[in-house]
């Protein structure tokens, strides 16, 4: 298993830096090749399920993720939300947590990857991508207009 955190700072207040992140189709704009669609009613929440399609045609495959934790930030309340990955390809895990910080706010994402097929001897190099990645989405998500 692949093990990663991002942390970032922002200007932005706690609740948009949540919504941000939270908006899921937004981050295929910051991943090439993927595109996202959420397969439950709005609200997002716990139960709320999406999948992240990475590829060209037959050489694509499926993120299948659902939100198991969701608790949007409140005063003084760190947001956090839990999500499982699914899918055939890709299992694991992700965390992003989202607090109030002195002139904004705090997000640390973390994520444990099991992608099928790949040996652990590459966890490492798997970890070391994924940070960049979704470091970049991240980054992408917090500047946007």
């Amino acid at each position: 298993m692949a093990v990663f955190r991002v942390v970032r700072t922002t200007p932005l207040p706690a609740a948009e830096t949540w919504r941000r992140l939270t908006d899921w189709p937004a981050h295929a704009a910051h991943v090439p090749l993927t595109r996202i669609s959420v397969l439950t009613p709005a609200p997002t929440g716990a139960g709320t399920r999406f999948v992240a399609r990475t590829g060209l045609g037959p050489c694509a495959f499926d993120d299948i993720m659902e939100v198991v934790h969701w608790q949007p930030p409140a005063p003084g309340l760190p947001g956090r939300c839990r999500l499982e990955k699914r899918g055939r390809v890709v299992l694991g895990w992700a965390e992003i947590v989202v607090r109030e910080a002195p002139g904004g706010s705090r997000v640390t994402w973390e994520e444990e990857l099991r992608p099928r097929g790949v040996p652990r001897a590459l966890d490492a190099a798997v970890a070391l991508a994924a940070r960049r990645v979704f470091g970049r989405v991240v980054d992408g998500l917090l500047v946007r207009a």
